[in-house]
């Protein structure tokens, strides 16, 4: 065993313990905020748009408005991907603290083009804790739950947030707001969760794994371990001094794999999220409110938790594979019942159900929560390579944003329906040939990051 094995091995082998469950609290928190920003916009669009004079959801402010927050999200990813390779825990609470301000600033917005350059600059926030939080995770946890803690953090926090969003908005409704000030209201809210967790993400410790292989501090990287595990190692890993430009080179398939997977997944996921409360909800008869409340509460934050339950015993890829295929047939089927599905809600929310409780299942569960980047990446590319996987998922989100409404008028709703089950029946089919499986084995052993392939330079 190399002393680079043994000293992460402490880590890799130890149970779930106090440390990890704040870890997934502080992290988690701060991923809640980003799915409360991110779909928030969708259950309050319509009160936007009439409340700037506009009357229809096909127009190209709608687009820009469900948007900016995304592009900013891909902008914030490579700003914050590159930052982190000079530390994780230096900008861990800057991304919170820029989406507090950020959504704050909302409720003063005074026309529509104010709110999207708002939006724009509260997704550079998202876009930071997207890269920082899975990597932060991923580092700390242990090898058998990598995969649940990363998804649970990421994945189920981040559906609570998006449920959330819809209470809150009932919350200012049933207290008798004017509409303009409603959406304001939701919107500026954001900024309470993103606050809640400043404090104790200015307080998380280094990953050991950047300390030792990309700060060469190999005193502060076992103090790490010990504090968390409460074992004393006296080896040290090793320092990467390798060019970040030739790590990446050898992990790039898998990098750029697991972005393609995670820009399927958004295409077809956020074409609900931010156009499900207006668009799917007017089609079956129900309110935005309803839709939202019934979708995640009924759906998909249990199937995300059952993602997350399966994770690390299932697999990765099965797991992916069937949650694509799964959600390709039922927003098929749904196609097919739409008629039926207008004149009973009950019968259209269960089957746009079934879809948002597969997809949740599975590439929610693991495409959405930012694993494959940060798993299939060495530490010392892990926080690029996973803004790389943030941008493909962010194009992927904004491809939904400004095609949906473009596509609605052309194709109309049944015929986007089955191009959102073609997308995802391709997401399924790419499991098998873009990304190796992760479940169960070492950062280390994933990405075959071993003192052989790094010493030679290390020692020059």
């Amino acid at each position: 065993m190399t002393a680079e094995a043994s000293a992460f091995q402490h880590l890799d082998e130890q149970p779930i313990k106090r440390f990890h469950l704040l870890a997934l609290f502080t992290t988690g928190m701060g991923v809640f905020t980003d799915g409360y920003d991110l779909s928030s916009i969708g259950v309050v669009l319509p009160l936007v748009l009439a409340s700037f004079g506009i009357d229809h959801i096909s127009g190209l402010q709608s687009g820009l408005l469900t948007g900016s927050a995304l592009v900013g999200a891909a902008v914030g990813a490579l700003i914050f991907g590159a930052l982190a390779q000079r530390g994780r825990k230096r900008y861990y609470g800057m991304d919170v603290g820029l989406m507090a301000i950020a959504a704050a600033a909302q409720i003063f917005a005074p026309d529509m083009w104010s709110l999207i350059a708002i939006r724009f600059v509260l997704g550079i926030g998202v876009g930071a804790d997207y890269v920082l939080s899975p990597t932060i995770m991923a580092e700390h946890a242990n090898r058998r739950d990598r995969g649940k803690k990363v998804a649970f953090g990421f994945g189920v926090f981040w559906c609570l947030g998006a449920f959330v969003a819809a209470v809150v908005l009932l919350i200012v409704q049933g207290l008798g707001f004017s509409p303009s000030a409603q959406w304001r209201i939701v919107l500026a809210f954001g900024s309470v969760p993103a606050l809640s967790v400043l404090y104790l993400r200015r307080k998380m410790p280094e990953t050991a794994r950047y300390l030792a292989r990309l700060a060469g501090d190999g005193k502060a990287a076992r103090d790490v371990i010990n504090g968390i595990t409460g074992r004393r190692t006296e080896t040290s890993p090793l320092v990467d001094r390798r060019a970040w430009q030739e790590v990446f080179s050898l992990h790039l398939r898998d990098v750029f794999g697991a972005a393609l997977l995670w820009l399927v997944y958004d295409i077809v996921i956020y074409s609900s999220i931010l156009f499900g409360p207006s668009v799917i909800a007017k089609g079956i008869g129900v309110s935005p409110i309803v839709f939202q409340l019934v979708s995640y509460g009924v759906f998909i934050i249990p199937g995300t938790i059952l993602g997350v339950g399966l994770i690390d015993g299932f697999g990765r890829k099965p797991l992916l594979a069937l949650g694509f295929t799964l959600a390709g047939g039922s927003l098929a089927l749904f196609a097919v019942l739409q008629h039926s599905a207008a004149s009973l809600p009950l019968l259209g929310l269960a089957i746009f159900g079934l879809y948002n409780f597969t997809i949740s299942l599975g590439p929610g569960a693991v495409s959405g929560s930012g694993l494959l980047g940060v798993e299939l990446s060495p530490t010392r590319i892990r926080s690029i390579a996973q803004s790389v996987t943030v941008v493909g998922g962010r194009i992927g989100a904004s491809t939904a944003a400004f095609l949906f409404p473009a596509l609605l008028g052309v194709t109309g709703e049944i015929g986007l329906l089955y191009i959102l089950a073609a997308v995802s029946l391709v997401g399924a089919a790419l499991t098998f040939i873009v990304i190796p499986e992760a479940k169960g084995r070492s950062l280390e052993e994933i990405n075959h990051d071993s003192d052989a392939a790094i010493m030679p330079l290390a020692a020059d």
